[in-house]
């Protein structure tokens, strides 16, 4: 093991991998076996690691993958909190998130007091307490906001400075602590400033305002991003959820119940009806329906028989079945669903804020400025030479700090969410925004965004009896039946108020359908391999049932006493919305692409009714996010739209995942926007909230830098040669409130934004 050129005693370079670690005790345990912390684990395993957190956890920094530090803590490079590569169902609360929020609420109660004492001030030119007392109120409130609350954030400026990676804790740092000890000196010993600097009173104005208001303001951001990344978590962990916990193990003298963990290749379980498929395997008895959605996400539920492929985390509905184990632990379909997830969420670093991009020449740029202006006024300015360059310059440095820049983002992000959430829009990722408005291609999943998700009867053919009738028959003897179709089919009867009657000698084979008599007819509904093995000609009813299979529906055979009675066609219909909603995202540029599970025949029939010219058909869960990768290595800015398991890898691999609100729990956790009303209309109007809203954040970070390249040379004293005017702290304490007053007021106007 080589230790790794910079000077950090915990920072190490393994293998060509570099690992940071949160304590030395840690480092000493991994130095002396890092095999043992690197070898892979069983998902359920878990060892204390220092309090609380498990030994073979591994976190890294989504903006700097190449940062692997075990774990928890803060990126050495930009300062983001670092999040776990592997989550697993034993959840323990964020520490981080607990301590920053206790930071956040602690120092907003002491901010807020101050708050109203400086913008009194300020705003209305009214002291509610003489200047002096006021100046020391607020050294006893702000103390502990700054030097407690924000600590975090002088540690990470430090190490930014220490890394030579200069971020936006940088400039927080350096503008915080230069606003506090300017004040703290200015509250202490006034008598050494220059008389301009002074008021009538003899005191000198303070920032300890702007210092507290910052840091309450970083806080609440980093609340906000560690929240978001437990929601991000949630989704892994709702995908673990779906496993079950144990399994019937087939034996010699019996069945057992086992433990997930305990089965091995090879192992026979039994699945009785109504249970989950335990794991990956093959069927070697008996025949059932087993409902696939919340994985495949197709609503129809898959006839199983002898020799058929089982996913585990699928419900057996209706017969018991004798399964192999051929996968198990980590080699999983849904073990491969929540590693894509994790992967894909890890790899898309977040887009960097304009704050932080133009940090690493800003912060530069402000300390030269300051320098200059000590230098200038330490060699020109008038007696006392060296009090005027210190206030000059500790001015400049003042002035700079990102007190309206730090309200720019959030409080656009903060206002257009509320705008959002009245139009049924969740967004739970504050950057959603920012890459929503750079889509140009969209990739929507078809059962359950573009379709409704449920069966309906779509068609009905009779031959010789009414429409009716052959629907009456067919609802008395689906009536007891859990099948998804049966239902469909007990739905239509109810819409048209048809009166079912009572069946008797009802058989249902798995796979094939039922039989049963009803008012003395036999009637018999189901496949072709029912029709077939009860002698029943269906061939005048062959052309029909084709033409619907062709148009994606399932086709239904009722027969009446051996005679083919009609054909009942069963699809997913195409929600209203959809159609309008695509032109309009189609007239504003957008590529869109339909992606389903679905066969080709079922795919085509949707896209041919809705437009769509690209389809990606018969497309298993993996392939999704393999989809969405290819179309971003084209250079395409991709959004995904979907609603169920199978969904949740692309909805992470995409730019902008956005999750049906009526779709599965895993789904709307992997997105970063949420269409509450499941409606496509959402769609439109989400697109439209993010162009206001990051033309909102433009106009606010246009505000805030404006102030600042303003403010500092007239801070520095560039006006005073010609003008004989040097910036005071009160004045430039106004100058701040109002470029925060500015940016809150134009972010409000987000709120009665048009989205269409």
């Amino acid at each position: 093991m080589n230790v790794d050129p910079v000077k950090s005693k915990r920072r190490f370079t393994y293998k060509g991998t570099e690992y940071f670690f949160c304590s030395d005790r840690c480092k000493a345990r991994f130095e002396a076996e890092p095999e043992k912390f690197l070898a892979p684990k069983h998902d359920n395993a878990h060892q204390a690691h220092e309090a609380d957190a498990p030994l073979d956890a591994i976190y890294t920094c989504p903006m700097h993958p190449e940062v692997r530090q075990i774990g928890p803590g803060s990126c050495p490079k930009c300062g983001m909190a670092l999040e776990p590569e592997t989550i697993t169902l034993d959840h323990r609360p964020d520490p981080e998130l607990i301590d920053m929020t206790r930071r956040f609420w602690m120092s907003l109660a002491l901010t807020l007091p101050i708050f109203v004492l400086e913008m009194t001030s300020h705003l209305f030119g009214m002291h509610l307490l003489p200047p002096q007392t006021a100046n020391w109120i607020s050294f006893a409130l702000a103390t502990p906001v700054v030097l407690w609350g924000g600590w975090p954030f002088f540690v990470r400026g430090w190490n930014s400075l220490l890394t030579r990676n200069l971020n936006m804790f940088t400039l927080i740092a350096m503008g915080t602590g230069v606003a506090y000890v300017y004040s703290v000196t200015a509250t202490l010993a006034p008598q050494i400033f220059p008389q301009a600097f002074r008021d009538m009173h003899g005191a000198v104005g303070v920032y300890f305002e702007a210092a507290a208001v910052i840091t309450v303001l970083v806080l609440l951001g980093q609340v906000l991003e560690l929240r978001a990344r437990e929601n991000t978590s949630g989704a892994i962990r709702a995908l673990l959820g779906l496993a079950p916990t144990t399994a019937r193990r087939v034996m010699k003298n019996g069945d057992e119940d086992i433990s997930i963990d305990a089965i091995v290749v090879g192992d026979l379980l039994r699945v009785r009806p109504g249970e989950k498929i335990p794991i990956d395997g093959v069927v070697t008895e008996g025949s059932s329906l087993v409902d696939e959605s919340l994985v495949t996400g197709e609503s129809m539920p898959v006839a199983k028989n002898i020799g058929a492929r089982m996913i585990g985390g699928t419900v057996n509905q209706s017969g018991g079945l004798v399964m192999r184990a051929e996968k198990i632990g980590r080699d999983t379909m849904l073990a491969r669903i929540v590693d894509l997830v994790g992967r894909a969420q890890r790899s898309r670093a977040p887009v960097q804020r304009l704050a932080d991009q133009v940090a690493g020449w800003f912060v530069p740029a402000v300390i030269a400025a300051a320098i200059v202006a000590f230098a200038a006024w330490a060699m020109f300015g008038p007696e006392p030479r060296f009090t005027y360059a210190l206030v000059a310059s500790v001015t400049v440095l003042i002035i700079a700090c990102p007190c309206a820049l730090g309200l720019a983002t959030p409080m656009s992000i903060m206002v257009g969410g509320g705008r959002g959430a009245r139009s049924g829009i969740l967004i739970r990722d504050a950057e959603a925004p920012e890459r929503m408005e750079r889509v140009d291609t969209l990739v929507v999943d078809k059962t359950g965004t573009l379709t409704e998700g449920k069966p309906k009867v779509v068609s009905i053919f009779a031959e010789g009896m009414s429409e009716n009738d052959v629907l009456r028959f067919a609802a008395s003897v689906e009536r007891g039946s859990e099948h998804p179709l049966a239902f469909a089919i007990l739905g239509a009867a109810k819409e048209r108020n048809l009166k079912m009657s009572d069946v008797s000698d009802f058989a249902s084979p798995a796979g094939k359908g039922a039989t049963a008599t009803v008012e003395g007819h036999k009637i018999s509904i189901g496949n072709d391999m029912l029709m077939r093995e009860s002698n029943i000609d269906i061939a005048p009813l062959k052309s029909e049932a084709d033409s619907q299979r062709r148009n994606g529906a399932t086709a239904i055979y009722v027969a009446v006493d051996g005679r083919a009675a009609g054909v009942i066609a069963i699809a997913d219909p195409v929600k209203k919305s959809a159609q309008p909603a695509l032109k309009e995202l189609r007239a504003r540029g957008l590529r869109i692409v339909m992606l389903t599970g679905d066969n080709e025949a079922t795919a085509q029939s949707v896209a041919a009714t809705l437009g769509i010219d690209e389809v990606e058909a018969g497309v298993l869960p993996e392939r999704k996010s393999d989809v969405v990768a290819r179309l971003r290595a084209e250079g395409r800015r991709v959004a995904m739209v979907g609603d169920g398991i199978n969904d949740a890898p692309a909805l992470a691999a995409a730019d902008v995942g956005i999750a049906m609100g009526t779709g599965t729990d895993v789904a709307i956790e992997s997105a970063g926007i949420t269409l509450l009303r499941g409606d496509l209309n959402g769609l439109v109007e989400a697109h439209g909230l993010s162009r206001a809203t990051m033309r909102n954040i433009r106009q606010n970070l246009a505000f805030a830098f404006f102030y600042n390249a303003a403010g500092i040379p007239i801070a520095a004293g560039a006006l005073y040669p010609v003008f004989g005017i040097l910036l005071s702290p009160m004045v430039g304490a106004a100058a701040m409130a109002l470029s925060s007053v500015s940016v809150i007021a134009n972010a409000l106007r987000l709120s009665r934004a048009k989205l269409r």
